[in-house]
């Protein structure tokens, strides 16, 4: 590869790979240019720091495991079946990365850690889309909230157990999806409009 054509999707796909194969303690911007063929000042040139290819990668792998939430916030179904489909989404997207590649996911715990930032900005828009998903509920009288912000983050909250990564070696035991449903079976009722 020529740095001429080198691209920040390249790089950010060989970090990645140079992260599963040597973990983050010991992987470098030399390993990441190592594998691409190139200088590891034509990385820098994409990313100014190895803290700034970091985030990006944290950033990228992020994107990666919610793309499907984008699906579920276009669908045109009742807000309760959205918000439903929202929850098993981001808590599908978080088990299968977490079981079918743990040694890549416990990486990605220890970059978590370091990017605060890129997560404090990837919670803000997942709450951000449920809040979207409650106040339509709200306009359209199928769902309840006095304030869609403060109901949002709440189920977020509620739902830790489902999508934050220290909850990980919770996500394959035994009765974890009944627990799930039971969740947003509460959730859902508690969003229910009053009648009468």
């Amino acid at each position: 590869m020529t740095d001429g054509i080198l691209t920040a999707d390249q790089i950010l796909a060989a970090a990645q790979d140079v992260l599963r194969r040597y973990g983050p303690a010991k992987a470098t911007v030399v390993d990441v240019a190592r594998a691409l063929g190139v200088s590891h000042g034509s990385v820098y040139r994409h990313f100014p720091s190895k803290t700034a290819l970091r985030e990006a990668v944290t950033q990228r792998w992020l994107e990666e495991s919610h793309a499907e939430l984008e699906t579920v916030m276009a669908a045109g179904t009742p807000a309760d079946e959205r918000l439903r489909d929202w929850l098993a989404a981001l808590f599908g997207a978080k088990r299968k990365k977490a079981l079918d590649d743990p040694e890549l996911f416990a990486t990605y715990m220890v970059l978590v850690k370091e990017a605060s930032a890129v997560i404090d900005r990837h919670v803000a828009g997942l709450i951000g889309q449920l809040e979207q998903i409650i106040a339509a509920g709200v306009a359209r009288g199928e769902l309840a909230a006095p304030d869609p912000a403060v109901a949002a983050r709440a189920v977020f909250q509620a739902a830790t157990t489902f999508h934050n990564p220290i909850h990980a070696a919770e996500w394959s035991r035994p009765g974890i999806e009944r627990e799930f449903t039971a969740l947003c079976d509460l959730i859902l009722r508690g969003l229910e409009p009053r009648t009468g």
